[in-house]
């Protein structure tokens, strides 16, 4: 997430250059980047707000664990 944001950010960066600059054609395909940017961390945002760490705990194998040999 934090290299999207920082891409986001540049993206705003060559927006504003684009514009200031006159470049039509550019300004409109960095305003497309500049929303797939911003959707994806939103969506980015929303999953790491939803999923939490869950301990699970440790297991016991101290009931599982040895060797069983046969008496034949």
């Amino acid at each position: 997430m934090p290299r999207l944001e920082k891409i986001h950010d540049n993206l705003l960066d060559r927006l504003k250059e684009g514009k200031d600059q006159g470049w039509v054609g550019e300004v409109a395909a960095i305003e497309t980047s500049v929303a797939a940017a911003e959707d994806k961390l939103a969506s980015m945002r929303e999953m790491t707000a939803k999923h939490t760490t869950t301990n699970l705990g440790m297991p016991d194998f101290r009931t599982g664990t040895g060797r069983q040999t046969s008496s034949t």
